[in-house]
């Protein structure tokens, strides 16, 4: 039996909560919530989504059809990490507001992220 007031749980943490993206292996994944018709094409800081998920948001002016959106939120992360747009792949979310990019590089990659966040 554990002692009193310990806590038997294991500590696990959270991935998504503490920021949107995360680095491994020379391999950043970054959580987006993408608004399509957004008016322009932009990165507009990070949200909290209600069961405390960290999201990266990103409007673009392109239609959710055809992945023209998901190809606009893939031009727009190149850009801004100034990669090669081939760099940057969808790994999940193809018809979801909420969407996981991969961007392979290094760990210079979180630093620009962060940067262009502050």
């Amino acid at each position: 039996m554990a002692p009193a007031g310990s806590d038997t749980k294991p500590h696990h943490s959270a991935p998504w909560t503490a920021q949107p993206w995360s680095l491994k292996d020379g391999v950043l994944r970054i959580r987006v919530r993408v608004t399509p018709r957004g008016g322009r094409d932009a990165i507009d800081g990070v949200d909290t989504l209600a069961d405390g998920t960290k999201v990266l948001k990103v409007r673009v002016r392109a239609a959710p059809q055809d992945g023209e959106a998901t190809g606009a939120v893939r031009r727009i992360l190149a850009g801004a990490l100034d990669v090669a747009a081939s760099a940057v792949t969808l790994e999940s979310g193809a018809v979801s507001r909420i969407k996981i990019f991969t961007v392979d590089g290094d760990s210079t990659l979180e630093d620009a992220l962060s940067t262009l966040l502050t």
